[in-house]
C-alpha cells in the first residue's frame, strides 16, 4: 500500500489532540488525526458526571504536580482557560460555575466534542477513528512514518497525544510511553492520580462499615504543605472524595495523610467553654455537633473516650482535639488505575519544549496532554492542560 503524506500526525483523538488538530489546521497544515478507539474524546464524554468540567478560571501553574513545577506556565499563559470559553460560546454551548472556577456545560460532555470535531472538520482535518498505530519510526534525512490498521502515513511532524494509563476500560494504553522510550526519552515513573486511598488491615477493622459516611475536611500529604479543604468520604476499602483525591496526586508509598476533621473549629475551645458551663454531655454528643453523628461515635469509640465533657482535664481535652485536627492515616496503596482520574508522572518535561512541547532529541516529535509529566488538581484543571498543550504544539507543527 503506497504511503499517504501528510504535515502532521497526531495520534489520540482525546482532548489534547484534539486541539492540536484544530490549530494546525488553523495554520493551513495538511493534519491527520488518529483515534484507536471508535469514539473520538470519550473521556470528555465521561468527565463531570457526563456534564463535562471544561475548564477552571482560576488556572495557574501552581495547579498542577510535575518535576518541573513551573513547566506549565508557558502553555497555560498564551493559552488560557478565557481563550477556550470564547470558543465555548462561540458555539453557543450554556455552562455554568459549580465552584471555585469550575465550568460545566449545562447539558452534555457531547457538546464539547461536536464542538472540537465541528472545528477540526471546518479546516480541513481528516479524523481516523478506530484506527490502530501498530508502529512508528523515522524517515531520512527527516521526518516520520506511521503505520496504522488504514496504511502507512509519512509526515513531518508527528504529535503523541495518547494520554496515559488512568481508566484501561476506555482504551488507556502505554502506548505513548514505548514511543517515548523508542526514541530515547526520559520518563518520570507513572502512578495513578486523582485516585482514592486504600487503608491498611488496622485502620479497615476501626472504620470497617463507614462506607458512605462523608465530613467537610482539610487533607494534605504530611511533609508537602498546603492542604485541600473538601469533602472526604469513607468507602469499604479506604478514603475517597474530593479532599482524598486531590491529595493522592502529591502521596508516594509509605507517606502519611493529615486530615484535620474539623477545619475552622477550635475544638478545644469548644470543648473547654462545654465543661465550663456544666451539663452531663459527653464528647461524642458534643462532636456530633459538627461530625456525622456516625463517625463522632466511632471515633470515641476506637479512642476510647466515654468521658462527659465536664471531666475532662485540660491534657484531655488538648489531647481530643489534636486527634481531631490532625488524624495520620498511612495508606496501604490506591484503587489503582482503573479508579484513577489521571496518570501522575509521564514524559519528563526536561525532554520538551515549554514553547511547543517538541522534543529536544527528536525534532518534529512533539508529546501533549496527559502523557507528559504535568498532572492537574481536581477542578478542570487536567482538560485546560490538554487545551493548552494542545494549542501550543499545534502551533508549531
Amino acid at each position: 500500500m503506497a504511503r499517504e503524506t501528510a504535515d502532521a500526525v497526531i495520534v489520540g483523538a482525546g482532548a489534547a489532540g484534539l486541539m492540536c488538530a484544530l490549530e494546525a489546521g488553523r495554520r493551513g497544515r495538511r493534519v491527520v488525526l488518529i483515534e484507536h478507539n471508535r469514539q473520538i474524546g470519550r473521556k470528555i464524554l465521561i468527565s463531570g458526571g457526563g456534564c463535562c468540567n471544561f475548564t477552571n478560571l482560576y488556572t495557574t501553574a501552581e495547579n498542577f504536580v510535575s518535576r518541573n513545577p513551573h513547566f506549565a506556565r508557558s502553555a497555560l499563559a498564551r493559552y488560557t482557560a478565557h481563550d477556550f470559553l470564547e470558543m465555548v460560546e462561540r458555539h453557543g454551548i450554556r455552562y455554568h460555575e459549580k465552584t471555585l472556577g469550575q465550568l460545566f456545560c449545562d447539558g452534555a460532555a457531547g457538546e464539547i466534542v461536536r464542538m472540537l470535531e465541528a472545528e477540526c472538520t471546518g479546516v480541513g482535518v481528516r479524523i481516523e477513528a478506530e484506527c490502530a498505530v501498530s508502529r512508528v519510526g523515522s524517515l531520512s534525512p527527516g521526518g516520520f512514518e506511521v503505520e496504522t490498521a488504514r496504511g502507512e502515513f509519512g509526515c513531518a511532524a508527528l504529535v503523541m497525544a495518547t494520554g496515559g494509563l488512568s481508566i484501561p476500560k476506555m482504551g488507556a494504553t502505554p502506548f505513548g510511553y514505548a514511543v517515548a522510550r523508542q526514541f530515547g526519552l526520559n520518563l518520570v515513573e507513572c502512578r495513578p492520580a486523582l485516585v482514592p486511598l486504600t487503608f491498611d488491615g488496622a485502620d479497615r477493622e476501626r472504620f470497617g462499615g463507614m462506607a458512605g459516611v462523608s465530613a467537610d475536611v482539610t487533607a494534605r500529604v504530611v511533609g508537602r504543605g498546603g492542604g485541600f479543604r473538601e469533602k472526604l468520604l469513607f468507602t469499604h476499602r479506604g478514603l475517597s472524595g474530593p479532599a482524598i483525591l486531590q491529595a493522592s496526586s502529591y502521596w508516594h508509598a509509605g507517606e502519611c495523610v493529615e486530615i484535620d476533621l474539623l477545619p475552622g473549629v477550635d475544638l478545644a475551645a469548644v470543648l473547654a467553654e462545654c465543661r465550663t458551663a456544666g451539663g452531663r454531655a459527653e464528647v461524642r454528643t458534643v462532636l456530633a455537633r459538627y461530625l456525622p453523628k456516625r463517625l463522632a461515635d466511632r471515633w470515641c469509640g476506637i479512642q476510647g473516650i466515654s468521658t462527659a465533657v465536664a471531666a475532662l482535664s485540660d491534657r484531655e481535652i488538648m489531647g481530643i482535639a489534636a486527634g481531631l485536627h490532625a488524624w495520620r492515616v498511612r495508606p496501604a496503596g490506591t484503587e489503582g488505575w482503573e479508579k484513577a482520574e489521571v496518570t501522575g508522572g509521564g514524559v519528563d518535561t526536561a525532554e520538551l519544549s515549554s514553547k511547543t512541547m517538541e522534543c529536544r532529541r527528536a525534532p518534529g516529535l512533539y508529546f501533549i496532554g496527559e502523557v507528559v509529566d504535568v498532572t492537574g488538581q481536581l477542578g478542570g484543571f487536567n482538560f485546560q492542560w490538554a487545551w493548552a498543550s494542545g494549542a501550543a504544539a499545534g502551533r508549531a507543527v
